[in-house]
């Protein structure tokens, strides 16, 4: 089957054409450096062979096959050799060209990613998309901070308790570098790494150092007539040294971060009615929302403050020249506060919270321009207060020798010792829910995952082969406690149950791979993965009267296996020809299985019959260096069996979304990615780099509809764009002073499954955005610098149900010892 049309193809080529005369390094230039004390080195085999082969006055090419190990002590999820397309940025990366505040944003300018990030510190929705994975797909990718997995596979996507990555136990300050890897193409991973595998490597010194830094960022805002300013600001030291076999690592950082409001109070035009009865408001916004239709917006809500607490504690012993035990304790800490505010004003110009009750009815109701409609109530003007403490745990012990065996334990643990979120009740409507009044209570404590992994990497002497093999158990247990609080909600204890949800998985694996050095010109990967998954102690708890009042679910299991095959060619001095294909098998998540709970504005219904989804991808990849630049193109292709989807639709009369995860039959991607970039190019100190991506991806077969029979079928997967690109330029002016310049765009997309949401410019759309942001560096002396940048240069209003953030200035300063 071909990758794409003959039409498409030639548009993407275009614009790969088009990408070369503007840009730019791409960081997969450095992707063969290895991180702490590591090394790369080629098996001796190949180190001989190619001494033998290639005369001195052969240049060096840009890349060379061999079989790499990464012999480095640190922990990392990384196996030793990556038999796919990988990008790779570093701490100087950051440090010169990112405006970043927190750890996700260092992944800002990689090829055909984006992460939701809507406010500094964003803790609930910041979901990692890829390829073939859109922002509502948390399940379908794998984050990873010094081995330890910081993705929550709780869940997929957002709702009650949410599930994007634990950005939160990394900050930007830590960063050693970041490795991405596209494609379920190593044995080594879950099938979350369908998406991508995202691999954080924070510092570990080798000697005192000591480092602080101030940050502030200011985003002036307007929208539907609203102005304010959003302001965040934080602080964070670290220090660490090692002495003898012994190292150690201390972060913290304090993050006070004020967002823009994020959703809206709408009545849509097609509910109002004529009545006389109501309290007469002035200040509604007329407007269309993602399906063109005429509504009014009345007052904004999901308005944050939050501050958060981060410590890490890293330490390590050398047992021996060629064993390290290391152990790793974070603590993550945030209150939150979400508030909200009514537009409305009555005759008096006070704000209007609740409507006039019709006798008749004993409904309230407002009159806005003559009509009448439902008036406001606590649900529309949520108040949200939120304290959470997470900690994490992990522990390895790990050999380096680099001879015939090396071997890891390692264990961690993740932790939600405190969740609770109250909010106030429908009918307890502001002023008076500011200080107290009905409300619920949800209570996530107690859930959280832990991982154990036993690994090894076998290198048989006097061949061309080196072995990763390993077994791994990843244990989930998801416990969310709603309960109803009839006096104060902002102090009182759990009163009358409302909801509960409990349940736990558990994926035990084994796998193996093999990388195979066929001749000094080509290498095979080859590996298989089987999984046995487990879900069990589901329970579902729908109210105290309900009918039935608790379901509890048997258990389930099933087993799979996953083959991976990777060969490559190094064809010519300057050009390596890769393809690699995988199959990848992601399991529903607890709450996805058992989740069934309900706020005052939304519902959340179950399915635990759900099946998992299977995936197979393939990707071909050509690289080649011209002299000073770089570049990829990688064409790739995805079908998905079963995949699982949560769609949400707003029922009118209930003035409800109404949500539910189901299996989509079949969803088929093809697209083209290309990259392209160089160092000191044209002028020493101007580093380029840049991608542009291709994407067709669209529901093929599904039993299933949003409206009508039949309505998703050759509808666009929701949240993957058709065009998205990246550029960044730096250039480093002297030893002080260096620039950034840097751009961003995403398409056109949907964010529901029969692409009903024509306007993304809306509340509740997904729209196209095209970004600048800017940053300059000053290093003032050996120990201090300071930083200024924007973002979103050019105040570009673009949408992902919620809106993003306009134009922000950032100011730093740093001091390193």
């Amino acid at each position: 089957m071909p990758f794409m049309n003959k039409t498409a193809l030639a548009r993407a080529a275009a614009a790969c054409a088009a990408l070369s005369s503007l840009v730019f390094a791409s960081t997969a230039a450095r992707a063969c450096e290895d991180c702490d004390d590591a090394a790369t080195v080629a098996a001796p085999l190949l180190a001989n062979a190619t001494a033998q082969a290639e005369p001195a006055t052969t240049p060096a090419p840009h890349s060379k096959l061999g079989l790499v190990r990464v012999r480095g002590a640190a922990p990392a999820s990384l196996p030793t050799n990556i038999p796919t397309t990988r990008e790779t940025v570093t701490r100087e990366d950051i440090d010169r060209s990112v405006n970043a505040t927190d750890s996700e944003d260092a992944l800002k300018y990689l090829p055909s990613l984006l992460v939701r990030k809507r406010y500094i510190g964003d803790y609930n929705h910041a979901i990692l998309s890829s390829r073939a994975s859109g922002t509502g797909n948390s399940a379908r990718s794998a984050v990873y901070a010094d081995g330890m997995l910081l993705s929550n596979y709780l869940g997929n996507g957002v709702g009650g308790l949410s599930f994007p990555p634990r950005w939160g136990l990394v900050t930007p300050e830590e960063i050693e570098r970041v490795d991405v890897m596209y494609g379920p193409f190593s044995a080594a991973y879950a099938g979350n790494s369908v998406g991508a595998v995202v691999d954080y490597q924070t510092r570990m010194p080798t000697t005192f150092e000591a480092h602080a830094k101030l940050g502030y960022t200011a985003q002036p805002s307007e929208l539907y007539g609203n102005k304010a300013t959003y302001r965040a600001w934080a602080a964070s030291a670290s220090v660490g040294s090692r002495e003898g076999a012994w190292s150690w690592w201390l972060n913290v950082n304090h993050t006070d971060s004020d967002g823009q409001p994020l959703t809206f109070a709408t009545r849509l035009a097609a509910t109002a009615t004529t009545g006389a009865v109501g309290t007469p408001v002035t200040g509604a916004v007329a407007g269309l929302n993602n399906a063109n239709q005429a509504w009014t917006l009345i007052g904004s809500g999901t308005q944050y403050n939050t501050q958060q607490d981060h410590l890490k504690i890293k330490l390590a012993y050398e047992i021996n020249p060629t064993v390290r035990a290391s152990y790793v304790f974070g603590a993550w800490r945030n209150d939150s506060d979400g508030n909200s505010a009514s537009w409305l004003r009555d005759a008096a110009g006070n704000p209007v919270y609740k409507g006039a009750t019709d006798p008749a009815t004993k409904k309230e109701f407002i009159l806005i321009d003559g009509k009448q409609f439902a008036g406001p109530t606590g649900g529309d003007f949520a108040l949200t207060r939120e304290k959470l403490l997470h900690v994490m745990h992990g522990i390895s012990v790990k050999s380096h020798a680099g001879g015939e065996w090396d071997w890891e334990l390692a264990a961690s643990l993740y932790d939600y010792q405190k969740d609770d979120k109250r909010q106030n009740a429908a009918t307890n409507p502001q002023p008076g829910a500011w200080t107290g009044g009905a409300g619920t209570l949800a209570d996530g404590s107690g859930t959280g995952w832990n991982t154990l992994a036993v690994k090894g990497i076998w290198r048989p002497a006097g061949t061309a082969h080196v072995v990763d093999l390993g077994v791994q158990q990843d244990s989930y247990k998801f416990s969310y406690l709603t309960s109803s609080i009839a006096g104060n909600y902002l102090t009182d204890g759990p009163g009358a149950l409302a909801g509960n949800v409990q349940g736990k998985t558990r994926l035990q694996a084994a796998y193996a791979q093999d990388a195979w050095l066929l001749s000094t010109d080509w290498k095979a990967v080859i590996g298989l993965r089987a999984e046995h998954w487990q879900a069990f102690d589901g329970r579902t708890d729908f109210s105290a009267t309900g009918t039935p009042p608790s379901i509890a679910y048997p258990s389930r299991s099933e087993n799979f296996l996953s083959p991976k095959a990777a060969l490559s060619w190094q064809a010519t001095v300057e050009t390596v020809l890769k393809a690699s294909v995988g199959r990848a098998v992601r399991m529903p998540t607890v709450s996805e299985l058992y989740g069934a709970t309900s706020t005052t504005n939304s519902q959340y219904i179950n399915d635990p019959n759900l099946r998992p989804e299977k995936s197979w991808t393939t990707e071909l990849s050509a690289e080649q260096g011209w002299g000073a630049l770089q570049s990829r193109v990688t064409l790739f292709a995805e079908t998905t069996h079963d995949s699982l989807y949560s769609q949400s639709i707003l029922d009118p009369v209930l003035n409800k979304n109404v949500s539910r995860v189901q299996n989509i039959d079949k969803i088929g991607t093809t697209g083209l990615e290309a990259t392209l970039g160089a160092t000191d190019w044209l002028a020493k100190g101007l580093d380029l780099s840049g991608s542009v991506t291709y994407t067709d991806s669209k529901i093929k077969a599904n039993a299933g509809f949003v409206a009508t029979p039949g309505d998703t079928i050759g509808k666009w997967q929701p949240n993957i764009p058709r065009w998205r690109a990246t550029a960044l330029a730096s250039y480093r002016f002297n030893e002080q002073w260096s620039a950034s310049l840097a751009a961003r765009y995403g398409g056109r997309q949907y964010r529901t499954l029969n692409n009903a949401d024509v306007n993304g410019f809306a509340y509740q759309g997904v729209s196209r955005y095209a970004t600048a942001d800017v940053r300059v560096l000053w290093k003032i002396d050996r120990q201090w610098s300071a930083a200024f940048g924007i973002d979103n240069l050019n105040n570009y209003r673009y949408w992902n149900f919620h809106n993003y953030p306009q134009r922000s200035y950032s100011a730093e300063l740093k001091f390193d010892l």
